[in-house]
């Protein structure tokens, strides 16, 4: 196999990955569940078993799969053991600990938005940009925004230039993940129309607007959550 060959095969592994993690983070396959056999993963990626194989080890290698002698490969978390640098996934009561989260990301995001009004550079300021128009582009298209979506959030987190809250990054990466994952692009309109306020605010240096656009998203979502919350509950 020569260098080209190689990328290519590594690249087609990296999708075959993604698309795996979209149907565990869309929950098509939940934790706990049995992925489908590699002859079944190989038809309907349409690639080789190699492939297949390829992606689903690296999923094991980062905690999201595991591998029983004799019985199968099963989904064991939503997200990467990099993605949960807290740790945050060993509580049972996702919703619970998702509503926690957004207690704790109203205390201080609306107030980090706001300082990055101030030191945002000009180059930051493109890269946002880049990152809202990202979001927008994987939503539309069906496709899975969370990696850029929770990248968003802590770029604006970079650019308060805060060294405090640049440890805090962790925790909004935890939070930003676990609520895509419990909501399913369920405010598709209010989060393209939010992340556009929050950007445009930050380009003019408004660090009023870019605090009530950032309350402003986080309450929606922290809103949804109760719903959904309350809804299962209920069918329970």
């Amino acid at each position: 196999m020569n260098q080209f060959e190689q990328i290519e095969k590594k690249l087609l592994g990296s999708q075959v990955e993604d698309k795996i993690m979209t149907l565990i983070t869309e929950k098509e396959i939940d934790v706990g569940q049995k992925l489908p056999s590699e002859s079944v993963l190989t038809e309907r990626f349409g690639v080789g078993r190699s492939t297949v194989r390829e992606a689903v080890k690296s999923l094991v290698s980062k905690g999201v799969l595991e591998v029983k002698q004799g019985s199968g490969t099963y989904v064991i978390r939503r997200c990467s053991i990099e993605e949960d640098l807290l740790g945050l996934s060993r509580f049972s009561d996702q919703y619970q600990l998702a509503l926690e989260l957004f207690e704790v990301r109203l205390m201080i995001e609306p107030d980090i938005a706001s300082l990055a009004c101030q030191n945002a550079t000009e180059e930051e300021k493109i890269r946002l940009v880049e990152l809202c128009d990202e979001v927008e582009r994987l939503y539309l298209a069906g496709e899975n925004h969370l990696k850029a979506d929770t990248e968003f959030h802590t770029h604006i987190a970079k650019c308060s230039r805060n060294r405090v809250v640049e440890t805090l990054i962790p925790l909004i990466q935890t939070a930003v993940f676990s609520f895509g994952n419990l909501t399913f692009r369920s405010l598709q309109k209010e989060t393209i129309e939010t992340h556009r306020g929050i950007t445009n605010a930050i380009l003019e240096g408004d660090m009023i607007g870019a605090k009530s656009e950032m309350n402003m998203h986080l309450n929606y979502n922290r809103q949804r959550l109760i719903r959904i919350k309350r809804e299962k509950e209920q069918a329970e």
